[in-house]
């Protein structure tokens, strides 16, 4: 019997709640029979989307919480106040040892909050960056930081590098990662002052591969295997890139059925275009884990349905079984 790995998904949180959560709890535990899933949240409502579905009783458990976090609310303030919401229940399993994992598809600002005052940073590490994997022509790449630290500074980004290649290391499978950092052209005396001191650190350390400055054209091509910035570049990238997609995608389905000769068309590369297509779908990867902490904690889309929560719950067996957090522990006391 494998060693189970469980995690506490926030039921409550995200635009289609409680529904695709609990489905997508569902779907991931009937796939993985390595796999427990805490449900928190209302228990009469979570009951209720329950017992439309199958699924093994003895890896499924619901967790009541009686209250919400909402979008907009002030994160610390709702951290603070909301002691019974879903998100914090859930993120208190993970700091007292009950669950190995935490996924969510509330509030952004209070995952962020609460993963460093509920779970914890580990020792060393002054910031957490959330890490998104991104498609590109040879696979996918890690952007970090994309929308948790906005005023980080070079030792930070050093840091998100050298976690950003252990987690492609260890969970992608891709040996010796390059190391990119953004910036607006390709050499070295080019950049804002962050960029221009982060530089010569990342030069400088053996850890990693550093190949240097990354545009952001490059970024589509798999150019870095690791992407470094501050939050506020990386969520900028990351939102582009998301709505380049969407609109080219939108816009190929156009353009096919715009006449009867582009339909026909369409029916011919429709098997090959089908799969490159499925290549710019984010909600094969799971969500964005906030690395350096002393759990997991993963931030999905807000917008998430069963097949994304599904897919970040999977996430969180493997990053239990590859020691992401002992790894990251133990290589930034070595530095």
């Amino acid at each position: 019997m494998p060693e189970l790995t469980i995690v506490a998904l926030d039921a409550m949180g995200g635009d289609h709640a409680p529904y695709e959560m609990v489905k997508g709890a569902v779907e991931a535990v009937n796939e993985q029979s390595d796999l427990k899933v805490l449900v928190v949240g209302d228990q009469s409502k979570i009951q209720e989307v329950l017992s439309g579905f199958q699924y093994p009783l003895d890896r499924l458990e619901i967790v009541h919480a009686s209250e919400k976090i909402e979008t907009a609310e002030p994160p610390v303030n709702a951290i603070r106040r909301k002691k019974d919401s879903s998100l914090v229940v859930a993120m208190n399993l993970v700091k007292r040892g009950e669950a190995d994992g935490f996924v969510s598809a509330g509030s952004t600002g209070a995952v962020l909050v609460g993963g460093q005052v509920i779970v914890g940073r580990i020792p060393g590490v002054d910031r957490a960056p959330l890490a998104v994997l991104i498609p590109t022509s040879k696979g996918v790449s890690l952007l970090l930081d994309c929308g948790a630290n906005v005023d980080a500074r070079p030792v930070h980004l050093l840091q998100f590098a050298q976690m950003g290649s252990l987690y492609m290391e260890s969970i992608v499978g891709v040996k010796n990662p390059s190391v990119g950092i953004i910036n607006i052209g390709a050499e070295e005396e080019k950049g804002n002052a962050l960029v221009k001191e982060t530089f010569p650190l990342l030069k400088e350390n053996k850890d990693i591969r550093f190949i240097g400055s990354v545009e952001a054209r490059e970024i589509p091509s798999g150019y870095a295997d690791v992407i470094v910035a501050e939050a506020f570049v990386g969520n900028v990238i990351l939102k582009l890139m998301e709505g380049v997609a969407t609109t080219l995608i939108d816009m190929i389905k156009g353009g096919i059925r715009s006449s009867l000769r582009s339909k026909i068309g369409g029916l011919l590369v429709k098997p090959a275009l089908k799969k490159t297509l499925s290549t710019f779908d984010v909600s094969d990867h799971g969500g964005a884990p906030l690395l350096g902490l002393k759990g997991l904690v993963v931030k999905t889309h807000g917008s998430s349905t069963s097949t994304e929560i599904k897919n970040s719950l999977i996430q969180c067996i493997k990053f239990k079984n590859e020691r992401i957090v002992e790894k990251i522990e133990q290589s930034l006391q070595e530095v």
